[in-house]
């Protein structure tokens, strides 16, 4: 166990980034699913968007990769355009 303050604070810091990281992505994870069991275009596309910022901020604040993100962005914009 640490015995420096600096040490336990930490990892009381480290703790709660890692539940605060862990939900943001099961959530982006779970919206994700959303729109691709979406048949509708119409609404594939106004999920689209928000996916897209909820990906983008994962990406930005390391939670993802840059090049994981552009993945999944492509992957769904070609999921959208076969709906038609």
């Amino acid at each position: 166990m640490a015995n420096h303050k600096s040490a336990l604070k930490r990892i009381r810091s480290n703790e709660s980034k890692r539940l605060r990281n862990k939900f943001k992505h099961k959530t982006t994870r779970n919206a994700i699913r959303k729109l691709r069991d979406t048949s509708d275009q119409r609404q594939a596309q106004e999920l689209f968007v928000d996916v897209t910022a909820m990906i983008d901020k994962l990406a930005k604040k390391n939670i993802i990769h840059n090049n994981k993100a552009a993945n999944l962005k492509s992957g769904l914009a070609k999921h959208i355009a076969s709906l038609a």
